[in-house]
Formats: C-alpha cells, structure tokens, sequence
C-alpha cells in the first residue's frame, strides 16, 4: 500500500564530526549548505561510531553553536541529541539560544541513546530501554513546558524530531514530533511508518502532519521513490571524516529538485 505524502521533497546530510579537525568538518558543513541541502545534522555521541574509537572527535551543541553562525539558509540539527546526556531544560535552553543564533533554523532531534560504552565514559546510567524510553517521554514534556516560560521564547516553535522505531517510541513520536527518523531499511520502513499511523489516529492526529526521514544511499532514482511510497520526503546521507565525499549527496540533491519539479 502505497503511502506517498504531498509534502516536497527533502535532503538531509549527516555530517558526522569524527576522524577530521574542526576546520575540515566547518568546510563540510559549508559545503553541504551550498550544495543545496535542506538540512545539516551532526550527532550526540563523545566518540567516533565504528571500530576505531580514539579517533578525533567533537562534541555536539557547541558545534551547533557555530553552526549556527557558520551558516546561514539550510536547518541546522543533530541527530539525535541523546535525552540522556542533559538536564531536559538545560537542553531546551541550548535549543532555545541556537535557534535564536540561528535565526530560526533549529531542529531539535531526540533519541534514546544506544551505547552503553559511552554512557560508561561519561559516567552516566544506561538503564534498560524502557528506562531510556521513558527519559524520552519525560525529556519531551519538561522541553515543551520550559520552552513557553524562557525569555525570550523560541523564534519559532522549533520542530521536534524523534529518532526510533518501537511502539513505545513511534507512539511519542504520534504524541509529540514534527519529524520521524527511522533507522530501518527496506519494506521494515514501509511497516513502521503505517503503524506510525494507526498511532496517530488514535489519537486523532493526521499522519500527515509528521514528516518522515530515512537514511538513504545508493542510486536515486532506484531508491528514492521506494521510500517515498513509504511516506518519506526527507532523504538522509550520511557523510563522515576524515574526506566527507559529497559525492552521493550531490545525486540526491539533483534527484530531489528533479522530483519537486515535476510533482
């Protein structure tokens, strides 16, 4: 069944700020924004992701911070900030003043953290998933709450963006998100988002009113139009250090404007 969403299409890019000094990752940002993609993520984790764990390495927020004066048109964003890393109105706060930095192009994306090694470094308590589904629940209420009491408040109502796919996390997603990010691939896509969408009726919402974001790679036009029967219209390439390839982010990018041209 097919599930194709009237939104417009989307890019995404991942920029992952591992293995590269700062200036190289700045320039990759830079780049991506001229390339034209919609939105720049970078991730919450204190270590490189893969095998070799003490590579170079930088710490998200502060890295939005500058991001968020670096550049000027595309949305700025992690993804995923990990709820379990900071005092939710601390975070909320930091949101707040990057979107103000920003001149409203934050989105705040949240995720339930999955790493245990690195809750070990830090010094924070991993918990079982349901704990750490339930800190998301938590994360998203206090945010919400102490978003409409800072002064000033956000420009914008900053989008939300929630990062999982079990029904404990898709049915906050439903509550809560503007934005869903999902790591599943294939058909595994396709089953999520439509039981995203019994979540919403439920409660009564539109399913529409969720954008929907995957990782995508490989060639477009053989890919792109896969999942976007599956409801997504946000495409997500990562591209990591120590050379950020822009390579596959400048096909999506021309498939993507292709698409919008001829919707």
């Amino acid at each position: 069944m097919a599930m194709t969403s009237s939104r417009r299409l989307r890019v995404a890019v991942q920029v992952a700020p591992q293995h590269a000094d700062y200036p190289t990752i700045r320039r990759a940002a830079a780049a991506v924004e001229d390339l034209g993609a919609d939105v720049v993520f970078n991730w919450d984790h204190f270590f490189p992701l893969g095998k070799v764990r003490d590579g170079k390495h930088f710490e998200c927020w502060t890295m939005l911070g500058a991001w968020a004066e670096s550049t000027s048109r595309a949305e700025i964003g992690a993804l995923v900030s990990c709820t379990s890393y900071r005092n939710p109105d601390l975070l909320a706060d930091m949101a707040r003043t990057v979107d103000h930095i920003s001149g409203g192009r934050l989105i705040l994306g949240l995720g339930a953290g999955f790493r245990e090694w690195e809750y070990d470094q830090y010094g924070y308590s991993f918990g079982t998933p349901r704990q750490r589904v339930q800190d998301v629940a938590v994360a998203l209420r206090r945010i919400q709450q102490r978003f409409a009491i800072l002064n000033p408040v956000p420009t914008r109502k900053i989008p939300i963006l929630v990062a999982g796919g079990g029904q404990r996390m898709l049915r906050l997603v439903a509550r809560h998100a503007d934005i869903w990010h999902t790591l599943a691939k294939g058909d595994e896509v396709g089953d999520k988002s439509r039981l995203l969408d019994q979540y919403c009726h439920e409660r009564g919402r539109d399913p529409d009113e969720i954008e929907r974001s995957a990782f995508v790679s490989g060639d477009p036009s053989q890919v792109g139009p896969r999942y976007r029967d599956y409801g997504v219209t946000l495409f997500t390439v990562l591209t990591s250090g120590p050379d950020f390839d822009l390579d596959e982010v400048r096909r999506w990018i021309a498939w993507r404007d292709e698409q919008n041209r001829t919707r």
